[in-house]
């Protein structure tokens, strides 16, 4: 007990519902992953119908459909790509975030270094981690 506050009963508490939470998390994963096949196996058949008729849209008693082109890009060669982008003067087509990590390990290596216009938001945690039984 530390201040009137019963330390051992809180991890107890708290390991009891971290438990209770990941067995709840399971069963939605399990429904959820069922229903998202299930919806993807109807996407399929509706892209073929599309396909199948020539059709882009269609529209019925129970609503509309229509099928879209989505592109995803990437890159195999980030020294090529970088060399791309810097002789092509296109920073826009990168993201704009930090490595958490490697900005973490880049400050504990360089103390002295501080790029300027970086915000740190730090604070403390909890992680209770389950006594053996």
């Amino acid at each position: 007990m530390m201040d009137g506050i019963d330390v051992n009963k809180l991890v107890k508490v708290f390991v009891k519902m971290r438990d209770k939470k990941a067995e709840l998390t399971a069963e939605f994963k399990a429904a959820d992953d069922a229903l998202q096949f299930q919806m993807d196996t109807v996407k399929r058949a509706l892209l073929d119908y599309c396909k199948d008729n020539g059709v882009e849209s269609a529209r019925t008693d129970a609503g509309m459909f229509y099928r879209t082109v989505r592109s995803k890009y990437w890159t195999n060669d980030w020294e090529r790509m970088g060399a791309f982008i810097v002789d092509n003067k296109c920073p826009d087509l990168l993201e704009k975030r930090i490595h958490q990590g490697n900005m973490q390990a880049f400050l504990q290596d360089n103390p002295d270094l501080r790029p300027e216009g970086l915000s740190i938001d730090s604070e403390y945690t909890i992680t209770v981690k389950k006594g053996k039984s």
